[in-house]
Formats: C-alpha cells, sequence, structure tokens
C-alpha cells in the first residue's frame, strides 16, 4: 500500500470491508464499474471511501439484474438509474410472460405424460404470435362456418367470432390455448362440428331446427340439471312429460340427432376451451345433462 496514503485500501482490504470475494471486485474493476483510485508503487490497485460506497451501489444495481455495461453507464452519468430500470421492468415483464408459458406447457406436459414430440408441438403453439393464432381460428372458422345457411343475425355473429389470447395470458389461458389449437386444428374435430351446425342452426326462412333450442337456448340444459337433480331417470314417465314440455310436437328423432351430433362433435368442451381462452367465466359443463336428454329421447321413441 502507499505510506503517503494510508487511507487508502488494496483490493483485499477493499474484499474484507465490503464482504465480495476479491475475484469479483478485480473483476467490476476491469469493466471499469470500480475503477482504482491510485496505484501503489509495486503497482496494485488502491482504492478510498468512494470505493466502497461505488460497490454498494453496483453490488445493487447487479442484484436488481443490471448487466455491467448497463452499470457503467449509469456510474458515468451517461444515462440514469430509472432509464435503466425502466427498460429491464419491460425486459423483465417479457421475461415473465414467457416463464408463465413455459411454466403452462410443461404443467401440462405432466398432467398429460406428454411424449417429446407432443411436447413440441405444444410449445410451439403456445407461443404463437397473435396474428398466427388469428390465422388458425380463422382456417378452423372458414372449414367450419364456410358456405353454412344461417340467418343473417348469426352470421353476423360468427363472422366477427374471435378467440384472442391476451397479451399476458395466465397459465390457465395458455392451457387451455393449446388445447383449443389442437382440437381445432384436428380435421375430423371440424368436420363433426359442420355435422352439428347444420342440424341445429336456424337457416334463413325455415325457422329453427327440432334441436336448435338445445345449443342456442340454456334454459333446455337448466331444465334437465334441474330434472337429474330430483333423480328422474330418462326413461321414465317423468322424462317423458319434461320432454313434452320442452320440445312440444317437434320432430324428437330430429332433436336426437341434434343433441348426438353436439355431443360426438364435443361441442360443450369446445364452449368451455373457449370461455377459458377468453378468461371468461363459463356455464358448468352440461355434458352430462345432454347424455341424459340423447338417453330420453331414445327411450321415447322406443315407446
Amino acid at each position: 500500500m502507499d505510506d503517503e496514503r494510508p487511507e487508502l485500501l488494496t483490493i483485499g482490504r477493499l474484499a474484507h470491508r465490503t464482504g465480495l470475494p476479491v475475484r469479483t471486485l478485480r473483476f467490476w474493476s476491469d469493466a471499469g464499474a470500480v475503477p482504482p483510485v491510485a496505484r501503489s508503487a509495486s503497482g496494485y490497485r488502491l482504492y478510498d471511501a468512494g470505493s466502497v460506497a461505488r460497490v454498494e451501489l453496483v453490488r445493487t444495481l447487479r442484484e436488481l439484474g443490471l448487466g455491467l455495461d448497463d452499470v457503467c453507464r449509469v456510474l458515468s452519468g451517461r444515462t440514469t438509474v430509472a432509464e435503466v430500470a425502466a427498460a429491464h421492468v419491460a425486459a423483465l415483464d417479457a421475461r415473465i410472460r414467457s416463464l408463465e408459458v413455459s411454466r403452462a406447457v410443461l404443467s401440462t406436459v405432466a398432467k398429460r405424460g406428454s411424449t417429446a414430440e407432443e411436447t413440441a408441438l405444444m410449445n410451439r403453439l403456445a407461443r404463437l404470435s397473435a396474428a398466427e393464432r388469428s390465422q388458425i381460428v380463422d382456417e378452423f372458422k372458414e372449414e367450419v362456418l364456410g358456405g353454412l345457411d344461417v340467418e343473417p343475425h348469426l352470421r353476423d355473429r360468427t363472422s366477427t367470432f374471435g378467440v384472442e389470447l391476451p397479451d399476458d395470458p395466465t397459465p390457465g389461458q395458455v392451457d387451455a390455448w393449446i388445447e383449443l389449437a389442437e382440437l381445432v386444428r384436428d380435421p375430423g374435430f371440424r368436420a363433426r362440428l359442420r355435422t352439428w351446425l347444420e342440424l341445429s342452426t336456424p337457416a334463413p326462412g325455415q325457422g329453427r331446427p327440432p334441436g336448435a333450442s338445445v345449443w342456442w337456448a340454456r334454459q333446455v340444459v337448466q331444465t334437465v340439471a334441474e330434472v337429474r337433480e330430483r333423480g328422474v331417470a330418462p326413461g321414465s314417465p317423468e322424462a317423458a312429460e319434461v320432454l313434452s314440455g320442452l320440445f312440444g310436437d317437434a320432430d324428437r328423432a330430429a332433436v336426437l340427432r341434434s343433441v348426438e351430433a353436439g355431443i360426438e362433435a364435443g361441442a360443450e368442451r369446445y364452449r368451455r376451451l373457449v370461455a377459458r381462452v377468453r378468461g371468461q367465466g363459463s356455464s358448468p359443463d352440461a355434458t352430462e345433462e345432454l347424455e341424459w336428454l340423447a338417453r330420453a329421447l331414445r327411450a321415447a321413441d322406443r315407446t
């Protein structure tokens, strides 16, 4: 140490004072973050009390995730801590979103017991851009709804239909999007859904198909749910009365075809996945009510 300036510290004493390894301090010093204030006669680096404070500032900024280049820019006055902090907040937000996507994918993989190939596909689906996600939905709409003869107000609704994953989705929304994207890309699902829509969607000037009320009015499902809670069997006389109240003299065979087509297509699963991706609350899964209704309609057809 320089005998003429006993207040100066060697890098070893600076390390002792700050609790940091000599190697770390030497690295910071070489980068210009904590430059020596002088050199000893032997060429060793020397530091002062200001260096101790500077080390503490560098340590704080490094713990907050700033790189040494940014630290040096702040310390040299080329930028401010606030400016660098704002940039790092944006970077951290992006990193958090990426980690949430990774967590959602891994959670889905663990839940399904997926293979490596399935995992790769799910990861790609989860990380699609908004434009790529929109393209998948648009292709699905075109194949399922394109050319379908429906009432104008329903066509307007379907033309604006979208499934938007927000910029900052929850893990549950990412998980639902992965499942939905896999579903709507399945040609078999598209064909089944198209068949169901043809049986269940009102066409211009032709009135409502017999099974339309099952799908476009939740009242039918609610009625069946209440009946099931009372323990009414699908083949019982009381069930037959319920069917009469719901459908009157409508063609029961046509209603049954619509119900069976919706069950086979997985319309309820699709509806609930869309709601989950959108972050919306959805009504309870009605699959069991629909299956009860199908059994009751088959029983009535046999009588």
